[in-house]
């Protein structure tokens, strides 16, 4: 019998989701309240309400190869960091090739989803549903996909900050940003120093008389540029850099990080470091803010203290006068108001989610969470790998372990967290990129065979170990195999250097010596690894 899912939300999310219910013989509904796919990444001039907002220069922090889904490659035409609006456009080929817009109904709100009467039979759902005509209807499914993630009530913590009620200046926040042009000739402050908040001070910063950017905790800030000038994703998301993770000592590892980026610009000298180590949080990703600061055209400051009139006095006692705009960059919380159960619509900042999708307080696991994460990677393929899983539980392919180990594995996993994030709710929504998608991978049984890839395909054995770990790796094997994961894998570098290629420069041939003599000592790496992680767990065990 086919099985009935209601998708909620058409954006990237969504899109997967109906691709991966249909690729388990399950019957799809995916309701989206606007007209039109794309969700986050759709470009409104005028912000809505209950909706995510992106402003008009905002180009994605990972790059195409790591962050497509992983039977559909990037165009290699596309810039490795694009502009929302070409992301937009992939969703609509990727919507397109699959044929996934006649599963959607569009300009139709959820208003609430509910246990059925007999759903501790059936683990059934009553979704309520509203369209454009003020049309509403009640319908039964058997699992819910929530793929609209929540995040679209804006943070503004303004008990925070004594005397902002008085400031006579604009306030608002980032989510009613789109550019700078209103703030030319003023004197603003941004407040947070999230990916958002750094765009944002370095887009003013070139208009305004005066920036600055105050900051609670400072923050790590990277280059989209790397090694060479690759993508940094590109160079930092391998299996050999996650397996150093885990083998050495966290401290060298810190260290040697924090020095080699602290040698392009020391942190502590922008004022930007922050008391938690590189490894141990998200970074900020942002090619253009230490060359601000260094230009004078943006001033670092710590957290505000409080307003007096126009006038913003900082912890440090330091005080700027005259200030016209306060810009608050805090994020957005994490809201599902049509979930009704009371115990699931409030999913972040506890221990309620096994590996952040099912709720672990529901007898039947027929609702998930997809998206509900904040991942040190690309978050499209991590929420592909999410729907992959979860519909195979939903067609009962897949099973969950039960409750009381669930518990305890979220539980262990949470205190891990908490060691790294002092405020809980990051601390439940942050996963390890590589880690994550193993876990997940494994459960459907799609992580990669490497000793199996290394002895029938050395050459993409070591492209899998030892370069970027790509989503095409989790389509090598298992179910949902595609025939062109290998190909994809093997022409990965083609499409990121592809878009470069805009003045052919004549090339030297490199000998194949070079390549065996990488795989030996790529081989000879990994066996020391290993012998130091034996080492490390007899160690452990004495």
């Amino acid at each position: 019998m086919v099985r009935r899912i209601a998708v909620i939300g058409g954006g990237s999310s969504g899109l997967t989701s109906i691709k991966c219910c249909l690729d388990e013989g399950l019957d799809p509904v995916c309701f989206e309240s606007s007209d039109d796919i794309g969700g986050l990444w759709r470009f409104k001039e005028t912000p809505e309400a209950d909706r995510s907002s992106l402003y008009r220069s905002l180009v994605v922090n990972t790059s195409k190869e790591m962050m497509c889904f992983s039977d559909f490659p990037m165009p290699g035409h596309y810039p490795n960091y694009m502009h929302h609006s070409t992301l937009l456009d992939y969703l609509r080929l990727y919507a397109k090739h699959f044929n996934l817009l006649k599963y959607i109904k569009f300009q139709t709100t959820v208003l609430s989803v509910r246990q059925s009467n007999d759903f501790s039979n059936t683990g059934q759902w009553e979704v309520v549903t509203e369209d454009r005509d003020g049309h509403k209807e009640t319908q039964v499914f058997d699992g819910v996909l929530v793929c609209s993630r929540g995040l679209t009530s804006p943070v503004k913590p303004l008990s925070a900050f004594p005397g902002i009620d008085r400031f006579p200046g604009k306030c608002f926040h980032s989510s009613d940003y789109k550019d700078p042009h209103i703030f030319h000739g003023k004197k603003v402050v941004i407040i947070g120093i999230g990916n958002s908040g750094g765009d944002i001070a370095v887009e003013i910063s070139r208009v305004a008389e005066k920036t600055f950017l105050s900051m609670r905790t400072g923050a790590w800030v990277l280059s989209r540029l790397s090694t060479g000038g690759l993508p940094l994703d590109f160079n930092k998301n391998t299996r050999l850099n996650a397996l150093l993770l885990e083998v050495l000592p966290h401290a060298l590892l810190n260290w040697a990080v924090e020095r080699h980026y602290n040698q392009k610009y020391n942190h502590r000298l922008y004022g930007l470091q922050p008391s938690h180590r590189i490894l141990s949080q998200n970074f900020v990703i942002n090619d253009e803010l230490p060359g601000r600061i260094l230009q004078g055209a943006l001033q670092v400051k710590p957290n505000v203290r409080e307003f007096r009139g126009s006038t913003v006095v900082f912890v440090n006692e330091t005080i700027e006068e005259g200030i016209d705009a306060v810009v608050f960059c805090t994020g957005y919380k994490a809201i599902f108001p049509f979930l009704l159960t009371s115990n699931i619509n409030n999913p972040v900042g506890k221990v309620s989610l096994y590996k952040n999708v099912f709720p672990l307080s529901l007898e039947h696991h027929t609702l998930a969470f997809i998206g509900l994460v904040s991942a040190t990677g690309p978050v499209m393929p991590v929420v592909e790998m999410q729907a992959r899983w979860t519909t195979r539980v939903f067609a009962g392919l897949n099973k969950l372990p039960p409750v009381s180990v669930m518990q305890k594995l979220s539980e262990k996993d949470w205190k891990a967290k908490l060691k790294r994030h002092s405020c809980p709710n990051k601390a439940s929504l942050n996963v390890d990129y590589i880690p994550y998608m193993d876990s997940i991978a494994k459960e459907i049984g799609v992580r990669p065979n490497f000793l199996w890839l290394f002895l029938t395909d050395p050459g993409l054995g070591f492209r899998v170990m030892f370069g970027p770990c790509t989503p095409y790796q989790f389509r090598l094997f298992g179910p949902g195999q595609w025939a062109g994961a290998r190909q994809a894998i093997l022409t990965q570098w083609e499409r990121v250097t592809q878009p470069f290629k805009t003045r052919p420069i004549p090339q030297h041939k490199t000998s194949k010596l070079h390549y065996w003599l990488d795989l030996a000592g790529g081989m000879m790496l990994i066996a020391a690894l290993i012998y130091l992680q034996k080492i490390k767990t007899q160690f452990s065990l004495t």
